[in-house]
């Protein structure tokens, strides 16, 4: 855990990361904003900002989304006023901590941030080989391509084998080659030069100098643009990078994962992702099981996202009720672990507490009863592609109560996609439901 303080270091915060340190993580501090981006830019990493409330954390926080940099963001002040805790929360904090710091409150909030990203949570044969497999090869150098439906919890077993790894106590480096513009990906890769291009207003440290002595994930690799699969195949075959605009190589050394929902084989034979790149990349290959083919995860990892989102909300949590375990089981889970994560959260925050009840859960794409099922197919007769696709297109958007990425997972669609058909959708005069707030923060 890197943990990056960020205000005047005096009293209770650095006492706050005095505790962090006895709690293994790395903490660096920085004292303004200006000075923090900067650091970022130059490839100081960090999981999570500590931030001082009396800071302008909505400035932070539409910095960090301008410049691509996805950290969670903590603020902290003095005593409990809740009235400076709720300005932290809108804008833009995951969570508000009130000082003096205590230890146990410290301790979990770390844990919180990291668990997020990294736990791995199995009760299905299915996994326990996978995990296994994933044990036996983290400890090589070797390339890792992680493949298998979208929502299955690729980006989670990367975390896994990087634990794992000799690299485990290095960076873990994450980029969604998918939600990034193709002109700036480069850029985000290998960083670039000041003055290299418009906007490039200072030099910027790229993920592969960031990654450097650590792992760095490839995420939706089958989304990159063929004239960067060149670059990208150079600077695993050299262990050398050239930032945009730069002037000379910088040599790196990483572990690289790359992730894929698509068959990669498929797009090397349709021309459209390079032969020689996947071969790289592809030096051991972890297919993640779709969620339907480990139906015995399906039970705790529902128990698991109930607690989390019930803990979030402040809300009572009992149980799930029997009829709603096996409606549960029963459902196909085109989204996977993503779909099943959201169905819990929306259920969490419908059920008011207690014991979760079949009426706070919508499953889409259930079979309905035959009669059901006519009279729905009956509805579409008459009507066109375009608009049968709009309105599922929305109608799932509303499901995920905004969430971009989830019902991009649950349509079977890149992000790219979505978003271009919402961006269509909204100049034709339609209401599209906005971005969820931690998509809002992200985007």
């Amino acid at each position: 855990m890197r943990l990056l303080i960020l205000g005047p270091l005096e009293g209770y915060i650095s006492t706050a990361g005095k505790i962090a340190m006895a709690r293994g993580a790395k903490v660096a501090h920085i004292g303004d904003i200006d000075r923090a981006l900067a650091a970022l830019r130059a490839g100081q990493g960090a999981d999570l900002i500590m931030m001082d409330v009396k800071l302008d954390i909505a400035r932070m926080v539409e910095c960090l989304r301008q410049e691509r940099i996805n950290l969670p963001i903590v603020a902290c002040g003095i005593g409990t006023d809740a009235d400076a805790a709720v300005r932290a929360i809108r804008a833009g904090a995951k969570e508000y901590i009130p000082l003096p710091p205590d230890a146990a409150l410290i301790a979990a909030v770390l844990e919180a941030v990291a668990e997020e990203s990294s736990a791995v949570i199995w009760r299905d044969p299915a996994m326990e080989k996978l995990l296994r497999l994933a044990e036996q090869v983290a400890p090589s150098e070797a390339s890792i391509l992680l493949t298998g439906e979208s929502g299955v919890g690729k980006e989670v077993i990367a975390h896994f084998v990087h634990r794992k790894s000799r690299r485990a106590k290095q960076s873990f480096i994450s980029v969604n080659c998918a939600a990034i513009p193709e002109n700036l990906l480069e850029s985000e890769l290998f960083g670039h030069e000041r003055g290299s291009f418009t906007g490039a207003v200072a030099r910027r440290i790229g993920k592969f100098e960031e990654a450097n002595g650590g792992t760095l994930l490839l995420d939706e690799i089958s989304e990159m643009h063929p004239r960067l699969q060149a670059k990208l195949l150079r600077a695993i075959q050299e262990r050398e990078i050239d930032r945009v605009g730069g002037t000379h190589p910088i040599k790196v050394d990483i572990r690289l994962l790359a992730t894929s929902n698509r068959d990669l084989e498929e797009e090397v034979r349709k021309g459209g992702f390079r032969e020689d790149l996947y071969f790289r990349l592809n030096v051991v290959n972890l297919r993640i099981p779709a969620l339907r083919e480990r139906p015995g995860d399906i039970e705790p990892l529902a128990e698991h996202f109930a607690k989390k989102y019930a803990a979030a909300n402040g809300v009572d949590y009992v149980g799930i009720s029997p009829i709603l375990r096996e409606m549960l089981r029963r459902h196909a889970w085109r989204g996977n672990v993503r779909e099943l994560e959201n169905t819990m959260h929306r259920a969490i925050l419908l059920s008011g507490g207690g014991m979760i009840e079949p009426d706070a859960v919508m499953l889409s794409g259930s079979k309905p009863p035959q009669s059901a099922a006519g009279a729905a197919g009956a509805t579409l007769v008459g009507r066109t592609v375009a608009d049968v696709e709009r309105d599922l297109i929305i109608e799932t958007l509303q499901h995920c109560l905004g969430n971009r990425t989830h019902a991009a997972t649950i349509l079977g669609i890149s992000i790219r996609t979505l978003r271009n058909k919402l961006q269509l959708y909204r100049q034709e005069g339609l209401s599209v439901p906005p971005p969820n707030e931690l998509e809002r923060i992200a985007l």
